[in-house]
Order: C-alpha cells, then sequence, then structure tokens
C-alpha cells in the first residue's frame, strides 16, 4: 500500500482503541469549542463593522453571517494546528504503540522546544490568513483555492514536525520535512480538503496528527493486528 494512503486509513482503523478514541473525543469537543469562539468573535466583527438599522442593515446582516461562517472556516486552520500541537504526544504515543511497538521510547525535543514551535507556527498561520482574508471574502473562488495552499502547507509542515520532533531536535524535523517534501505536502492537501468539510474538519487535528505519524514511520512495518492494544485510557 503506498505510504501516503495507508497513512490516511490507519488512523481509521485505530477508532477501537480506547486512548486514541478518548483522545479523539477530547480534541473534537476542543476543536468545536474553539470553532464556536471563532465564529462569536468573526460575529462581532461584522457587527461592529455593519451597525446602523433598517433594511439595509438587515440585509447586510444576513451577509455578514455568511462572512462570519466563512472567516471561522478561514480562520481554523491555525486553531487545528495549536490543537493538534496540545495532543500530538498523546496521539503519537497511541499510534506508535497500536502499530509500531518495535520503537524505543520517543526522546525528541524538549518540551519547552516543541511548545515554541507549536506556538510561532500558529501565529504565522493566524496572520497570514487574516492578510488573506478579505481576498477571499470578496474572491471566493481564488480564496478556495488560497485556503487550501495555505492549509496544505501549514497542517502538512506543522504536523509532521510536530509528530516527528518527539524523535528528534527541531532542526532535524525540519530536514526530514524537507527531504519528505511533496508526501508531507500531498497529505497536507487531504487535510486542507477534509478542513473544507464542515463537521468533518473538527477531526482534522486527531486524524491528521495520527496519519502523519504513520507518515513519520512509513519505512516501519506496521503491526497487522486490528485489535485494540490494552491500555489504561486517559
Amino acid at each position: 500500500m503506498p505510504p501516503l494512503l495507508r497513512s490516511l486509513i490507519l488512523p481509521l482503523r485505530q477508532l477501537d482503541d480506547r486512548s486514541f478514541r478518548n483522545t479523539l473525543l477530547k480534541g473534537l469537543f476542543g476543536a468545536l469549542f474553539s470553532f464556536v469562539a471563532v465564529v462569536f468573535l468573526a460575529d462581532w466583527g461584522v457587527s461592529a463593522l455593519v451597525g446602523g438599522s433598517g433594511w439595509i442593515a438587515t440585509v447586510a446582516g444576513w451577509l455578514g453571517g455568511l462572512l462570519v461562517l466563512a472567516s471561522a472556516v478561514w480562520l481554523f486552520v491555525p486553531v487545528a494546528l495549536a490543537i493538534s500541537g496540545l495532543c500530538s504526544d498523546a496521539v503519537a504515543e497511541a499510534v506508535e504503540r497500536r502499530f509500531y511497538p518495535g520503537l524505543p521510547p520517543a526522546r525528541g525535543a524538549s518540551l519547552a522546544a516543541q511548545a515554541r514551535f507549536n506556538i510561532v507556527l500558529s501565529l504565522q498561520v493566524l496572520v497570514i490568513n487574516l492578510v488573506l482574508l478579505p481576498l477571499g471574502l470578496f474572491l471566493p473562488l481564488i480564496g478556495a483555492v488560497l485556503f487550501w495552499v495555505v492549509a496544505a502547507v501549514s497542517l502538512g509542515n506543522g504536523m509532521f514536525e510536530g509528530v516527528a520532533q518527539r524523535r528528534m531536535t527541531v532542526a532535524e524535523a525540519r530536514a526530514l520535512r524537507r527531504q519528505r517534501r511533496f508526501e508531507v505536502l500531498a497529505l497536507g492537501g487531504a487535510l486542507a480538503a477534509l478542513a473544507l468539510v464542515p463537521v468533518a474538519n473538527l477531526l482534522v487535528p486527531i486524524l491528521g496528527t495520527a496519519a502523519m505519524t504513520h507518515l513519520l514511520h512509513r519505512n516501519e512495518v506496521p503491526v497487522p493486528s486490528l485489535r485494540a492494544v490494552p491500555d489504561a485510557g486517559l
């Protein structure tokens, strides 16, 4: 099976694993809460711009609602990266325990280095998305393409380096990502497409992290058994 396809399918086979499922649910609720918060902030911003009263304000309010939804979807990518960073260790550990039990203990970049990487990356993506947001709102077709490109690069590079840093330094993770840039971007593109699908986009942080963990270990032979490895849960 091609590494990219395997990376996308194997996380779905782990839904019977309690520790993985618990992490998925936590990530799902965290993403849902964050998405609602982004919608609230976008609504507040649009309402402040619209203002006024009468039928013009009513029409503007309806249009504002569409802008709020579009803005929330657009700005969700940096939120997804932040959630992925918070859950990457638990997700990668569950994947490795289930499919790659022969790996040595993870001893990579320090927690401080990983946290710094995740914070800087999320802020960078947020700034880029805010700069491109007006173009995306007024030119929807171009905006959709821009959203996909930015999301593909951001999710691909960010999630791969995030899981790789558990087993190597930040510099080594970046070098490995560059060596595998085509696979990483291809998987990032698939995740970016999923990020455009309502509800399904809430699963991107956890499923994407699991998929990148499989891509990281693409040279390892996964355990063929589909039974969950017993664990104490989270």
